[in-house]
């Protein structure tokens, strides 16, 4: 089997979308002098790389990345596409380090490995469908027999809606769900005590017997976060996410040593020397790589076994197959994320849109088929006709 064409498509949602309220969720921006209504703008995902490796013998492995779609494209065209084709697929750790080393002067983090990691999942999607085999078999098998998920949503909204909210996904099944911050270092005390009535709200509505963390997604600065430490100790949290940037690794490594609340991280880091490097300095209690940036399916598969090592549970960030597939094959993985499908707002919602084969939970877990090879997705193209398709 030999690679005959990668096919890389942008789609740009062209639809209705939501409008963030105020306070929707902090992040990195919000220490920046900028309108309110322009600061989560930034981080939100309202187009979709669609990466496709095509074989000789006419099979197609289906890959994906959200961040910058139309640059990281250009990395795959330009780039990496050329050193694909004709190369055997099978010899997928000999590609990555060939996409890697390739990159090295510019790659490395960011969009160079985002575009590595859609290539990659693309890669392992081929292999399981020639093998005739779901990908999780060939990275060593099932280590559960269904993977428990939680609800992922509870973004900074009126208490009444948010209870109302967290009230639903605990009828629905779900034994842990994640709420978001909507208050930062810029908005001060009164800014604290909002963020708290948010954690108060939710704990209350769902009560002791259901998980719930809490994601501050870069937003909040070492000062602000030790100051939240104390006042977050009551509602139990299982993790406080990104409470700081991801470079300040010393800085989660210091949250972490007091012992308060488990720190979560890793989204935003990249390879696995990146992550290596967090779990040496004792920086996060739970690792949150995502697979499709952290350097695809042959660098997640890497990463859990490392932090296995280390006794550092891996619960990727973000749902969606590929994620899946490497906590199925992973003791390490105790549950995973979700994202419950809802009208597009933020833009991860899009996946919905795109691909087809996306499995929904029931009663708080899902299911990945044996009998369905590959990772087990296809291309809505019907769907696809709602976007701007850039070829």
């Amino acid at each position: 089997m030999k690679i005959r064409e990668v096919r890389t498509r942008v789609a740009q949602w062209s639809g209705k979308t939501t409008p963030l309220s105020p306070h929707f969720c902090t992040n990195p921006m919000d220490l920046l002098s900028l309108p309110q209504s322009s600061s989560m703008s930034t981080f939100t995902f309202h187009s979709w790389l669609v990466v496709e490796v095509m074989s000789d013998d006419g099979l197609v492995g289906i890959g994906n990345a959200a961040l910058t779609p139309l640059v990281t494209k250009q990395v795959i065209d330009l780039h990496l596409k050329p050193l694909l084709l004709g190369a055997d697929p099978w010899d997928i750790e000999f590609l990555w380090q060939h996409m890697y080393r390739k990159t090295m002067a510019f790659g490395r983090k960011g969009i160079g490995m985002t575009a590595i990691s859609a290539v990659d999942i693309a890669l392992w999607d081929l292999l399981g469908k020639s093998a005739k085999q779901p990908v999780f078999r060939l990275l060593g098998g099932r280590t559960k027999a269904r993977i428990p998920v939680y609800a992922s949503r509870l973004y900074s909204c009126p208490l009444e809606q948010l209870a109302f909210e967290a009230k639903r996904y605990k009828t629905e099944g779900y034994k842990a769900m994640k709420l978001r911050f909507g208050w930062g270092p810029v908005d001060g005390a009164e800014g604290m005590r909002r963020n708290l009535d948010l954690v108060r709200t939710v704990r209350e509505t769902v009560g002791d017997e259901i998980d719930v963390m809490a994601d501050a997604y870069m937003g909040w600065t070492l000062d602000y976060a030790k100051r939240m430490l104390p006042l977050l100790e009551p509602f139990n949290l299982r993790w406080l996410e990104e409470p700081v940037i991801p470079d300040d690794i010393r800085g989660y490594a210091e949250l972490k040593s007091y012992g308060r609340v488990p720190i979560a991280g890793g989204e935003h880091e990249f390879t696995s020397y990146g992550v290596r490097d967090m779990l040496e300095a004792r920086a996060v209690d739970v690792l949150q790589v995502d697979t499709n940036r952290v350097g695809g399916i042959s660098q997640a598969r890497k990463i859990s076994a490392m932090a296995e090592a280390f006794s550092v549970p891996v619960i990727p960030h973000a749902g969606q197959m590929h994620n899946y597939h490497v906590v199925m094959a992973s003791l390490n993985s105790p549950m995973a994320e979700y994202f419950p499908p809802v009208d597009v707002e933020v833009g991860n919602e899009l996946f919905w849109y795109i691909f087809d084969g996306e499995p929904e939970p029931v009663d708080g877990y899902i299911e990945l088929d044996e009998n369905v090879p590959g990772l087990g997705l296809t291309v809505n193209e019907d769907s696809m006709k709602r976007f701007r398709i850039v070829e």
